[in-house]
Formats: C-alpha cells, structure tokens, sequence
C-alpha cells in the first residue's frame, strides 16, 4: 500500500506553488498525495489529518515570520490534542519562516527554497525506508541516469594542505550542490608521486593538494561520504599513468579516467615523456580503464586551444581523441567541450566549433562506443573581478546548454584570481543550479541561428581536409594512422598539428600563425594577415 503525504498551505497564506511541485515530486516517487489548498487554518488542517490519515503532513507558508510563529504554536497544541505526535511533519518556505519552523519542533524537516533537487527526492526516499547513501548512484553512468536531463554539476577541488583540502571535501559534500568532485593533486604529486626522490619540496601544494602516499586518497574520500554522497574523481597523473589510475580506483573509486593523447610530455613539459612515449602510455592508460568498464575522457582538444590553435585543428583534435578512446575499447566516453576558449572566442563561433566537435565524436556511437556529453567554461576568460566572473560563469553556461550536456563543468568564480574555496566552489555551483533551473524548461534553439550552421559546416569541411592529410601521411606505414602513435607524433612534428605556442620547442613545429577574426580562430598567412584554408596551409608546408 502506497504511503499518503497530505499538503496545505497554512494560515492565510495562499501561496502553494511550491507545495504542489513538491507533492509532484512525491507521486513521482511513489506516493499517494492530497494538497487541500491555501490558507488552511490548523483547525481545518487537523480535521483533514484525522480524516486522511497520511504519514507524512507538508506544510508550507511564505508570509511573515512572526505570524508563521504563532501558527506554528497553535498546530503544535491541536496535534498533541488529538493525539497526531507520532506522524511525520515537512515544512517548505522561505528562509526566514524556515528559521522559526525549525525552532518550533515540530517539523522533522525544513527546506527553504535553497536546496537542491536532489536534497529534496533523497528526503522522499528515505522516508520510505531506503538508506540515503543508497539514495545516490555510486558509479558515473547510473547516477547520469538518475538525473537527466538535469546534468550532474562537476567541480575541481584541491587545496594547497591536505588537511584544508579533507575539510573542504566534507563541506562541499554536505551542501549537496556537487554530483563529482574533481581532485587536483599538486604537480609534484602528478609527476613524481612515484618517485619522491626528484620531487622539490619548495613547490609542495603548487597546483593543488599534496597526496603523498594512498592512504591521503582514501582521507578525502571518506570525508566526502556524507550529504549527496557525490562520486570522486582525479588528475590522471603526468607520467605512471597506469599506477595512478590503480590507486585512484583503489582510493577513491574514480568515477572515470581523464587521459590526455598527446600532453603531459615535452610539448607542454609537464613531463619529459617524448611524443611517442606520451602517447603510447596514455593509449594504454585508455586500454586499463576500458578492460573495467571504466568510462573515460580525453582531455585533449582544449589543450590544443589553450594555446591558440585554429578551430579547425581542434575540431580534428576532438575527434582523434575519441578514436583512440574508440580504438582502446572504452564503451563509455565522455567528450568534453571547453567553451571561451582561446579567449575573446564569441558565443555563436563557440557553439559553432562545439557542434562541429559533437558531429564528428558522434559519428563514432554504436552500442560499443556511448559518447556523453560534458561542457564547460574555459578558465582563462574568468576576470579577476568576483562581479563580473560570476556573470561569465552563468553566461557560459547557458551557452553551453545548447548542447544538451549530461555533465556540466563548473569553473569556480574565482579561479581568475585564485585556487577556489569551499565557500566559493559552493556559491558558484549554485549559480550553476539557478541557470539550470531557469533555462532547461526549454531554451530558444541557438544551435539552428544560420550564422552558426555557416561555421558549423565550414569547420566540418576544414577537419575532414586535415584527417585526410593525416590519414595520407601515414597510409604507406601503418594500418590505421589516426590512432598510431608515430604518425600523430610525425603529423605535429611536421606541423600538420601545430600551434604558434610551440615556437622554439625543438620537439615541435611552431611555425603557424592564427588569429581571431570575426569572434572564431583561424589560421593566417603571417605577412598578408589573408587566412588560410586547410588545403592551403597543408600544401604550404615544407
């Protein structure tokens, strides 16, 4: 037999809106549901109680605090009269009225219009017996499809002492605002956690948290296990890929890899692994987490540009990507698009090169190879003002939501000026939650505006030109050159794949020039300024 929930609105207030999508919710989640309407007195609402015999009464009431004090008194006193103690009283309303609800006793819970959704169906589902840790999916798919199209909110955290950063772990998990937090170890701890010997000790903290051995891993973990229960993930490492995707399943169960193709090497420096050797070792990172099921991510177009490649090159970068990811055996795929990035990139050529992308990785999907969508802004845009990042961190998120995400990223408000704090984390993801909750009833189509199918279509066209360039490159040596490490080495040691960033690194090429023209990147001739299709640049290459 279904459990009965009984709502009204109480008093003379006549708001019930908010009482109405709650007992939605609650059918929803199995129950059966009365609402008797606005202003109920508590003599009415006692009659009803002992007539319908709910488990569960919810009350709501959004006028003056004082008066809500009284009311509160006199439904006190009429439920110890007839004896009604024993059922299961929920309040809804404003912060102010839900300061005096819970100051009355009476209610086993309050909710002030701040919580997340998710807070509000753990509440209904415990009541009907289920654990609240069991409340939330465990693993990155399941809770993907617990929520959608509601995307799960996305987080990096790591502060410069561990014990900051379990602290803030607990915190952040407590607010239930977070579905994943993503752990940022220090680069010490990314380059040399398994060689502490080379590690230097003045730049403990610098990027993140100073994990020094796996039982670190396992202390944040267990300070997450409370509130929403949120999964965890980790930094890949910049070099012993494999050993850190062990222990960082031992640890803290990471919910899915996030492996670059070509980073984390002598093109970034980050580690000294050569081009082979880097990409060689991240496809085979790929392969471990594919043989567990593990879903995972290829952090790898956005490297690209973050350092003011063309967008025609990231497109192709996106989609190499998610081939070698294809071509390792990973089932789940989670293909990220970093949006605002280069800086002064506009909204309609961001969404632009973002479809393009999804085009091309989408093309993969079969029942082997699910591809879900992860967005977010970039961080470099951020400014260092609190004001104005908090309106680009909203702005690029309903962007974004063109794309109808499964995960959304979130890049603290601060992280322009500085590594985020609990507080500012928890603040900017429930910036996040608010454009959710305004904008995912039903946006205008921006990805259908004429201007963005033009440029959609024109970077299509550009990254086919520059596969097939690399495709031909390595036709005479191997059998498939998109996924063979020494043809995508040679492809950017030739400047197939090139960046102005990459001049005067003897690994690379550098000899590109690009420029933003008209709100997109593009490749230009560097003396006329005149751009540079795909065909011609390539054929321009020595």
């Amino acid at each position: 037999m279904r459990k009965k929930i009984l709502g009204a609105a109480l008093g003379t207030c006549v708001h019930v809106s908010g009482l109405y999508h709650f007992l939605k919710l609650a059918e929803a989640e199995g129950y059966e549901t009365k609402l008797i309407g606005p202003a109920v007195l508590p003599k009415r609402l006692v009659e009803t109680i002992r007539e319908y015999q709910p488990e569960i009464v919810a009350i709501s009431y959004r006028l003056t605090p004082e008066v809500a004090q009284g009311l509160f008194a006199e439904l006190k006193k009429l439920i110890a009269q007839y004896k009604l103690l024993t059922l299961r009283y929920v309040f809804g309303g404003t912060p102010p009225v839900a300061q005096v609800a819970r100051a009355s006793g009476l209610f086993e819970r309050v909710f002030a219009g701040t919580e997340p959704l998710d807070e509000v169906k753990s509440y209904l589902r415990t009541t009907q017996g289920i654990k609240k840790e069991e409340v939330f999916a465990k693993d990155l798919i399941s809770r993907i499809q617990q929520k959608y199209p509601y995307p799960l909110i996305r987080h990096h955290f790591g502060r410069p002492s561990l014990e900051e950063t379990i602290q803030g772990v607990k915190k952040i998990a407590e607010s239930a605002l977070l579905d994943v937090i993503s752990l940022g170890p220090d680069q010490n701890a990314q380059e040399h956690f398994f060689h502490s010997e080379t590690m230097d000790p003045t730049q403990n903290g610098a990027g993140g948290v100073p994990v020094r051995k796996p039982e670190n891993l396992e202390a944040i973990f267990a300070a997450s296990r409370c509130g929403n229960y949120p999964l965890m993930r980790c930094y890949s490492g910049t070099r012993d890929l494999v050993k850190w995707a062990e222990m960082s399943v031992q640890t803290i169960h990471n919910a899915w890899g996030a492996i670059p193709l070509c980073w984390y090497s002598v093109m970034d420096g980050r580690s000294q692994r050569s081009l082979i050797e880097a990409i060689t070792e991240n496809q085979q990172t790929m392969h471990w987490y594919a043989e567990r099921g593990i879903p995972v991510e290829v952090n790898e177009a956005h490297q690209w540009s973050l350092r003011d490649a063309h967008d025609s090159l990231a497109v192709t970068m996106a989609f190499l990507a998610a081939s070698n990811a294809k071509k390792m055996g990973v089932q789940h795929y989670i293909a990220q698009y970093m949006f605002n990035t280069p800086p002064g990139t506009s909204p309609a050529m961001d969404l632009a090169k973002m479809l393009a992308k999804k085009d091309l990785i989408e093309s993969l999907h079969n029942e082997n190879f699910i591809v879900y969508t992860e967005v977010r802004a970039g961080i470099a845009h951020f400014s260092a003002n609190p004001f104005i990042a908090k309106g680009q961190l909203a702005a690029s998120a309903v962007i974004s939501l063109a794309l109808k995400p499964h995960i959304l990223h979130v890049v603290g408000f601060s992280e322009g000026d500085h590594a985020t704090y609990p507080e500012e984390l928890i603040e900017s993801c429930s910036i996040a939650h608010g454009v959710l909750q305004n904008c995912l009833s039903g946006l205008p189509d921006m990805a259908s505006d004429p201007i963005v199918q033009k440029r959609r279509q024109e970077l299509l066209n550009e990254a086919k030109i520059l596969l097939a360039a690399i495709n031909k490159l390595g036709a005479d040596t191997s059998g498939d050159p998109w996924c063979d490490a020494q043809v995508i080495s040679l492809a950017i040691q030739k400047g197939l794949l090139d960046t102005p960033h990459f001049r005067g690194n003897p690994h690379l090429c550098g000899n590109i020039t690009t420029s933003l023209i008209d709100g997109a990147w593009y490749a230009i001739n560097a003396e006329t300024g005149e751009v540079l299709r795909e065909q011609e640049r390539i054929e321009q290459l020595p």
